[in-house]
């Protein structure tokens, strides 16, 4: 897609959109449509890397024994889940940047930021000497990339109309987060060629896990640095083709309003059961396989359920602007405790080595319905707050309208982007679930346990609020 647009000049001055009012059917036709699918289309392959870097130690943490890393299955889980834990937390504040900032600015920027745990893992990766305490940094640090998801999805909220929203974000969300999987998949391919030439380093030997492993050479800094030249090109494609909205512009106090609304922190919980259950299994998966499943090498399989997952969003997405983001939401919350009930049934035991595909598929469907459920929840948010906005100003007349479509959609960016912030956390909780688990009982089995007990509030809430026939706020 070409980056040129015929915006009017009057409507423009450089990448700062002066006039953006895509509700406007006849401003959107002319011009909104082509500059909001510019900047999406910018967005998404940002956001991809963004949750590749993210989700780097899933992968990293796997062959670290491999490659002589003396670590417990306790501490490499902390690595698996540490990125989860300081993404979360930055996305609070990247949360309410980009009214701040501007789009286009905080986008190149913090794609840019990715740099500094790529190129720190790539070169630590090469010393089974390096300290465990540089190995959490730089685990910390790869939460940049988690952090970028909800400035990311505050900025394309801005740009659509609200029958557009869900899709939008569906699609900007789906796509991204196929991030998650590649790196997965791709991970195993690089590190077994030196495919980045001498200057990434000398390869290592290791012996490949599995029924048929043996000693191969690989080159496991390959993980993090093939992400590097496309991080360099990402963030100098945002800084030239993407814009800022003039409109958009709003203080952390105006945003601030937020924590105010108590539908805010009920959609950050629902949030956590979907999102924050699509990145933890992401994080916590490989290594789930590895120490249930000995014999199968988790590479081959763990990149399958955050695609699943990924696939899955935008048409949780579509769905919701279709029939209901909270009937899609229900549903989705009640099918999870049927998934997670089948990997339990699955587990090897002590007389039993499980059922593996069994466990899988189980997963699958897990990642399946995550996705679903990410994309249905994030539909809801704008459609619940334009709705109150449109309460508290239904007696102004045009002006109230104005103010009310003003108000619902900077509070909608806003519980957005905190919402998200809110839900990766769990990308830290599952996977340290697994591991206290594991340490304290031998089996995932009490973790499991517990995400049922958490699905079946997150289905009840869900009906209180939004779906029954006189929920406070049918959405």
């Amino acid at each position: 897609m070409s980056l040129s647009t015929d915006a009017s000049p009057k409507a423009r001055r450089g990448r700062l959109l002066t006039v953006w009012t895509p509700e406007d059917q006849a401003f959107w036709a002319r011009e909104g449509s082509a500059i909001a699918n510019v900047n999406l289309w910018i967005s998404i392959p940002a956001l991809f890397l963004a949750f590749a870097v993210w989700q780097m130690w899933s992968v990293v943490a796997v062959n670290l024994p491999n490659l002589g890393f003396k670590y417990t299955e306790n501490e490499l889980f902390w690595l698996a889940a540490l990125p989860a834990l300081s993404g979360a937390t930055l996305r609070i504040f990247y949360s309410f940047m980009v009214p701040v900032v501007g789009g286009r600015r905080w986008t190149a920027l913090t794609t840019a930021s990715l740099l500094l745990p790529t190129i720190g893992a790539g070169l630590a990766v090469q010393d089974p000497t390096t300290p465990y305490s540089t190995m959490l940094i730089l685990a910390l640090l790869c939460g940049l990339g988690g952090g970028n998801f909800s400035s990311s999805m505050s900025n394309i909220s801005f740009f659509f109309p609200k029958e557009r929203k869900g899709s939008a974000l569906g699609l900007n969300a789906g796509l991204g987060n196929l991030g998650v999987s590649s790196v997965q998949f791709l991970a195993p391919l690089v590190i077994s060629m030196g495919i980045l030439g001498p200057w990434a380093g000398e390869p290592q030997m290791t012996t490949l896990s599995g029924a048929h492993g043996g000693p191969v050479e690989v080159w496991a800094q390959n993980a993090a640095f093939i992400w590097v030249p496309f991080i360099i090109i990402a963030s100098m494609l945002a800084w030239v083709g993407m814009h800022d909205i003039a409109d958009a512009k709003a203080s952390f106090r105006d945003q601030a309003v937020i924590f105010k609304r108590k539908h805010n922190w009920i959609m950050c919980f629902l949030y956590l059961g979907t999102f924050g259950s699509f990145i933890g299994f992401s994080a916590g998966f490989p290594l789930l396989i590895k120490y249930l499943y000995p014999d199968i090498r988790p590479l081959q399989y763990a990149w399958l359920g955050p695609l699943v997952g990924a696939l899955a969003r935008p048409f949780g997405g579509w769905l919701s602007d279709r029939i209901s983001g909270a009937r899609v939401t229900f549903w989705t919350f009640l099918l999870m405790i049927v998934g997670v009930l089948g990997a339990m049934f699955s587990l090897p035991g002590d007389s039993s080595p499980g059922n593996f595909l069994g466990f899988l598929l189980s997963f699958l469907f897990l990642f399946f319905l995550t996705g679903i459920g990410n994309g249905s929840t994030f539909a809801m948010i704008p459609v619940i707050f334009n709705t109150l906005a449109q309460r508290r100003h239904a007696a102004g007349g045009p002006d109230g309208q104005a103010q009310a479509d003003a108000e619902g959609s900077k509070e909608s960016a806003a519980v957005l982007g905190f919402s998200s912030a809110i839900g990766a956390y769990g990308g830290f909780f599952i996977p340290k679930s697994f591991g206290t688990s594991f340490a304290l009982t031998g089996t995932p089995y009490a973790a499991l346990i517990f995400f049922v007990v958490f699905y079946a509030v997150s289905l009840v809430v869900t009906w209180w609020y939004y779906s029954r026939r006189r929920a406070e706020l049918p959405c």
